[in-house]
C-alpha cells in the first residue's frame, strides 16, 4: 500500500455504495465503513515515519508540461488533518446509518460522502499546489451534492447554490494566486515553493498573490464578510453538517492558511489582514449564534466564531499561536461533530430543532443530555475539558501580541468578549433544550436514540475529557510534528490543564461569569436585535443573482439582434480596430527573409483563385452557380498545395472538396434555386469596406510571416519519421504516430458530429419541391443511363485506388483519411447514379456501426502499447518478406490508420446517405409511380 491508496480508495470507493444500492442498508454501511478504515490502516503504517521527522512522499508524473503532477506528502500538518478527516468520517458514516430515513437514498448519500472525503484528503496531502487546487474545487462540487442532498427542498437547493457560488468564486481567486506563486518560485511543487519563501515575500506580486490566496481561504472557511453561506448550508442532513463543520470543508481554508504560513506569513500585511478578519469573524459569529433559535443555526454560527478564532491565531503567527491554533482545530473537531450529532438526535427523536419549542428534555433523554453537556462545556471552555486549554492558549496569545501598537490592548478585551459569548450560547444550547421548565408536547415523544446512534457522540465526549485531563499523552506528539510543518522549524509542545494563577486564567473566569450574565439578559438582546430589519442572506444572495441575471438579459437583448451580418460585422470591426494600428508601418513588420520569385503558373493560379472567389461572392443569389464557383476555389487550393510540394494536402483537399460539394448540392435540393436580394446598397457598401480591410490585414500578416525567419519543427519530424515511426511519409507518420492522440480525438469528434447530424436529419421534415427548375415532376425523372454505367465502372476502380492509397500511406502520399474519402466518394456516386433504394438492396451496411468500429480500432491500437509498458499509441514496425511481394514493411500504425479509414467512410456515408433518404422519405406518391 502507498500514499496514493489513501486518496484513491474513497475516490473510487464512492462507486461501491451505488453498486450495492439494492443490498440491505446495514451491508451498504459496512461496505462504506470499510473504505475509510482501510485508509486508516495505511495511515498507521506511515505515521511512525512522520512522527520521527520524515516526510513520506509519492510522485506520479501527470502533466509535467504544465507543472501539474500527482505528488503527495504526509508531513505533520497533513497527518493531523488526515487523521481528523478519516477518524470523524468513520463516526459520521456509522451515525448516518441511524439518522437517514428509509425513504432516503443511502447509497447516493454514502457515495457523495466518500467523494467529499477523497477531495479533502487530496487537499491536505497534495505536494503540488495545482493538484491541491484541483481537489479544492472537487470539495466545492461534492459539498454542493451533499448540501443539496434533499433536492426536493427549496432551502437545500438554495443553500447548495450559495455555497457553490461563494466557494467556487474563491477557488478561482485561489487559482490565480497559486499560479502567481508558482511562477515566482519557478515550480508548483511545494518544496520548491517553500524554498522560495523569501523570494515570494519580496516580490512585487506578493501583495496580489496574498490577497488572492486569502480570498480562497476566507470564502472556504466562512470568514467575514463571506460567512453568510455557511449557516444556510444547514439545509443538508445533519451528518453532512457535522462532517462539514468539524473536519472538512470549512477546515480546508484553515489548512490553506496553515500550509502557506511559511510562504506568505510573517509580513505586516499577513498579520494585519488575517488577524483582523479572524477577530471580526469570531465576534460576529458568536453574537449571531446566541440569537438563533434553530439548534443547527446556533451551532453553525458558533463554527463561524471558532473558525475566526483559529484564523486570528494563524494571523498572530508566533510559535505559541500556531500551537494554539492547531490544538483548537483538534478540540473544535471533537466537540463540534458531537454537538451537531446531538442536534440531529434531538431533531430525529422530537421532530423539531426549534429551541422555542424544546424544553425539559433532561428526564426524557438523560443520556443525550449528559453527552451534550460534556461537549457543550468543552465548546464553552470550561475545565477540565479540552476546549478550556485551547481557549486559555488563545487568550494568552491575545495578551502577548503587539500587532497594533498602542491599540494592542484592545485585542485581549475583544477576545474575552468572544469567549464570553461562546459561554452564553453554550449555556443556551443546554439550558433551553434540556431544562428551562417542564416538557411540552412535541410532534414526536422524544427519547434517547439507539445506543449505536449515541456511540459516536459518546466517543467524542470521551475524547474531550481525555484530551483535557491528559493532553500530553493524547495529542502532544501530533501537535509537535504539525506545528513543525507550519513553522518550518522544530517545535516542542507543552500542554497542561493548570498553569497557575495568571492573566489568561482571570480572563477565562471573567468570560464564564460574563457569559452567564449575557445568557441571563438574553431577552434584552433579542429585543435589541428586533429593532434592526431582518436580513436573510439566502434571499439577499438570490436577489443579487436575479439582478445580475436581469442585467445580463438586458445586455443580451441589446446585443442579440438576430442579424448574423451584424454579429460578424461587429467581430470584424473589432479585429480592424485592434490590428490596424500595428500594421500600418509595413517596413516595421517586414522580415529579412528573401521573397520568392513569381512564376507564370503561380500568377495564373492566383488570378483564377481570386476570380472564382469574387464570382462566389457576387453570384451568391444563384446558389448552384455560386456552388460551382466555390468548387473552383477548392480545386485551385488543391493545385496550390501540389505546386508547393504538399501532395498529401492536395489529395486531401481534393477529395474533401468533392464530398463537400456533393453534400451542399444535396442540401440545395431542399432550398430555393434563387434567393431574393437581402441587402441594401448601403449595407453592401459597408460590407465591401469591412471585407477590404480584413483582406488587407490578412494579406499583411501573411507577408510579415513569410518574410520573417522562423525556426521550424519540421526538421525534427523529417529526421525522426523513419527511425521513430517507420515511415518516410512524414505527414502520415505525424498523424498516426507523433500526433496520434490528436488524430484519435479528431476522428472521435467526427464520429460524434456525424451521429448528431444523423439524428437531426432523421427528425427533420424539410420543404421538398415537387418539380425541378423546368417544371418536370421529380417522380418522372429517371436516373441517367450514362451516369449509372459510369458509376458502376468507377466503383471497383475507386475501391482499388482507395486500398492502394491506404496501404502506401506510411511511405508515400496517402493514408487512411484520404483513402476513406475516396471510397466514400465512390459510394456517394452510386447513391447519386442509382438511388438510395437500389444501393441499399445491394450494399446494406450500418454506417453508424462501421464508424464506431473504426474509432474502437484506433483506440484499441493505442491501448495495445500499454501491454508492452509503452506510452499510449506508441508504434511498432518491422519488415516482412512475403512470396511474390518481397520485402514489405508492417507498422502497427497501419491498424490505427485502418480505424481512421473506417471512421471516415462511416461518418461521411452516414451524413450523405441520410440526405438521399430524406428525398424518398418525403417524396409524394403519384398514381402509376
Amino acid at each position: 500500500m502507498n500514499l496514493l491508496f489513501i486518496i484513491m480508495a474513497p475516490l473510487f470507493g464512492a462507486l461501491l455504495p451505488l453498486l450495492f444500492k439494492r443490498t440491505p442498508r446495514a451491508v451498504q454501511t459496512l461496505i462504506t465503513l470499510a473504505v475509510p478504515l482501510s485508509c486508516i490502516a495505511v495511515l498507521l503504517n506511515y505515521a511512525p515515519a512522520t512522527f520521527a521527522g520524515d516526510v513520506p512522499k509519492q510522485f506520479v508524473e501527470w502533466l509535467p508540461a504544465l507543472g501539474l503532477n500527482f505528488a503527495l506528502r504526509l508531513d505533520g500538518l497533513s497527518l493531523l488533518f488526515v487523521s481528523l478527516i478519516l477518524g470523524i468520517g468513520v463516526l459520521i458514516i456509522g451515525y448516518a446509518h441511524y439518522y437517514l430515513s428509509r425513504d432516503d437514498d443511502e447509497g447516493r448519500f454514502y457515495a457523495c460522502l466518500l467523494l467529499f472525503m477523497a477531495s479533502m484528503l487530496g487537499i491536505v496531502m497534495a505536494d503540488n499546489i495545482l493538484l491541491m487546487w484541483a481537489f479544492w474545487e472537487l470539495t466545492s462540487i461534492s459539498s454542493f451534492l451533499l448540501i443539496g442532498y434533499w433536492f426536493h427542498s427549496s432551502d437545500a437547493r438554495r443553500g447548495a447554490r450559495m455555497a457553490l457560488a461563494t466557494t467556487g468564486a474563491g477557488g478561482l481567486a485561489l487559482l490565480a494566486g497559486l499560479l502567481l506563486i508558482g511562477n515566482i518560485a519557478g515550480s508548483y511543487q511545494f518544496d520548491a515553493v517553500l524554498a522560495a519563501a523569501d523570494t515570494i515575500k519580496n516580490h512585487d506580486y506578493y501583495a496580489t498573490a496574498l490577497v488572492l490566496v486569502l480570498l480562497g481561504a476566507f470564502t472556504k472557511s466562512a470568514q467575514f464578510p463571506f460567512q453568510f453561506w455557511l449557516p444556510h448550508a444547514m439545509a443538508a442532513p445533519t451528518p453532512v453538517s457535522a462532517y462539514l463543520h468539524s473536519a472538512t470543508m470549512v477546515k480546508a481554508g484553515i489548512f490553506l492558511l496553515a500550509r502557506f504560513h511559511p510562504v506568505l506569513g510573517g509580513t505586516e500585511m499577513w498579520l494585519t489582514i488575517v488577524t483582523v478578519v479572524g477577530l471580526i469573524t469570531m465576534l460576529v459569529g458568536a453574537y449571531f449564534a446566541l440569537l438563533k433559535h434553530d439548534l443547527k443555526g446556533l451551532l453553525a454560527f458558533s463554527t463561524v466564531s471558532h473558525l475566526g478564532l483559529i484564523c486570528m491565531l494563524l494571523g498572530i503567527g508566533t510559535e505559541g499561536a500556531i500551537v494554539a491554533a492547531l490544538f483548537h482545530i483538534i478540540n473544535h473537531a471533537c466537540f463540534k461533530a458531537a454537538l451537531f450529532m446531538t442536534a440531529g438526535i434531538i431533531d430525529h427523536e422530537s421532530g423539531t430543532r426549534d429551541m422555542r419549542k424544546l424544553q425539559g428534555l433532561m428526564g426524557l433523554m438523560p443520556l443525550t443530555a449528559t453527552l451534550a453537556m460534556v461537549v457543550a462545556a468543552s465548546m464553552a471552555g470550561i475545565p477540565p475539558f479540552n476546549g478550556f486549554m485551547s481557549k486559555e492558549l488563545f487568550l494568552d496569545q491575545a495578551v502577548q501580541q503587539h500587532l497594533f501598537g498602542g491599540l494592542s490592548w484592545f485585542v485581549p478585551i475583544l477576545a474575552t468578549v468572544g469567549a464570553a459569548l461562546s459561554v452564553a450560547y453554550s449555556i443556551r444550547f443546554i439550558h433551553d433544550v434540556f431544562f428551562n421548565g417542564d416538557y411540552k408536547e412535541l410532534p414526536k415523544k422524544p427519547h434517547d436514540p439507539p445506543r449505536m446512534m449515541s456511540a459516536p457522540v459518546a466517543i467524542l465526549a470521551i475524547m474531550c475529557i481525555a484530551i483535557g485531563l491528559a493532553p500530553m499523552t493524547m495529542v502532544s506528539g501530533i501537535l509537535d510534528v504539525a506545528a513543525s510543518s507550519v513553522t518550518n522549524a522544530s517545535t516542542t509542545v507543552k500542554l497542561s490543564l493548570w498553569h497557575g494563577f495568571n492573566l489568561p486564567l482571570l480572563m477565562s473566569f471573567v468570560a464564564v461569569v460574563a457569559g452567564i450574565l449575557i445568557y441571563a439578559a438574553r431577552d434584552q438582546l433579542f429585543t435589541f436585535n428586533r429593532q434592526f430589519d431582518g436580513q436573510d442572506a439566502k434571499h439577499n444572495f438570490e436577489r443579487i443573482v436575479q439582478r445580475i441575471s436581469d442585467r445580463a438579459a438586458q445586455l443580451f437583448d441589446r446585443l442579440d439582434t438576430g442579424s448574423l451580418q451584424r454579429y460578424v460585422a461587429f467581430v470584424l470591426i473589432s479585429v480592424i480596430v485592434i490590428m490596424l494600428p500595428s500594421l500600418i508601418d509595413l517596413s516595421a513588420i517586414t522580415g529579412g527573409k528573401p521573397q520568392q520569385p513569381i512564376d507564370v503558373v503561380s500568377m495564373v493560379g492566383a488570378i483564377v483563385l481570386i476570380a472564382a472567389a469574387f464570382a462566389t461572392a457576387t453570384l451568391h443569389r444563384n446558389r448552384f452557380v455560386m456552388l460551382m464557383m466555390l468548387s473552383v476555389v477548392g480545386l485551385m487550393v488543391s493545385l496550390a498545395f501540389a505546386h508547393f510540394s504538399a501532395p498529401d494536402l492536395a489529395m486531401t483537399q481534393l477529395v474533401v472538396e468533392v464530398v463537400s460539394i456533393v453534400l451542399m448540392i444535396l442540401a440545395l435540393f431542399f432550398m430555393p434555386q434563387k434567393t431574393a436580394r437581402a441587402s441594401s446598397g448601403h449595407r453592401v457598401f459597408r460590407d465591401i469596406i469591412i471585407a477590404s480591410f480584413i483582406g488587407g490585414i490578412v494579406a499583411t500578416l501573411n507577408f510579415a510571416i513569410l518574410t520573417s525567419p522562423a525556426e521550424s519543427i519540421s526538421d525534427f519530424f523529417i529526421a525522426n519519421a523513419k527511425i521513430g515511426g517507420g515511415g518516410t511519409n512524414v505527414v502520415n507518420v505525424i498523424l498516426v504516430d507523433f500526433r496520434g492522440f490528436d488524430t484519435l480525438g479528431e476522428i472521435t469528434v467526427l464520429a460524434i458530429a456525424a451521429a448528431g447530424i444523423h439524428k437531426l436529419l432523421n427528425k427533420l421534415k424539410p420543404f421538398m419541391p415537387s418539380s425541378d427548375v423546368d417544371g418536370r415532376p421529380w417522380h418522372r425523372i429517371k436516373h441517367p443511363l450514362m451516369l449509372t454505367n459510369v458509376a458502376n465502372l468507377v466503383l471497383p476502380m475507386a475501391m482499388m485506388v482507395a486500398v492502394y492509397i491506404f496501404l502506401r500511406g506510411h511511405n508515400l502520399p496517402g493514408g487512411g483519411f484520404i483513402a476513406g474519402l475516396i471510397a466514400a466518394s465512390a459510394m456517394i456516386l452510386q447513391y447519386i447514379a442509382n438511388g438510395v433504394d437500389w444501393v441499399k438492396g445491394r450494399f446494406n451496411v450500418n454506417y453508424q456501426s462501421l464508424m464506431s468500429i473504426g474509432v474502437m480500432i484506433a483506440a484499441l491500437t493505442g491501448l495495445g502499447s500499454w501491454l508492452f509498458s509503452k506510452p499510449f499509441l506508441t508504434s511498432w514496425f518491422t519488415y516482412l518478406k512475403w512470396p511474390v511481394v518481397g520485402k514489405w514493411e508492417f507498422a502497427t500504425a497501419l491498424l490505427f490508420d485502418l480505424g481512421v479509414f473506417l471512421t471516415v467512410i462511416g461518418a461521411t456515408m452516414m451524413i450523405l446517405s441520410n440526405f438521399g433518404k430524406m428525398t424518398t422519405r418525403h417524396r409524394p406518391t403519384y398514381e402509376g409511380n
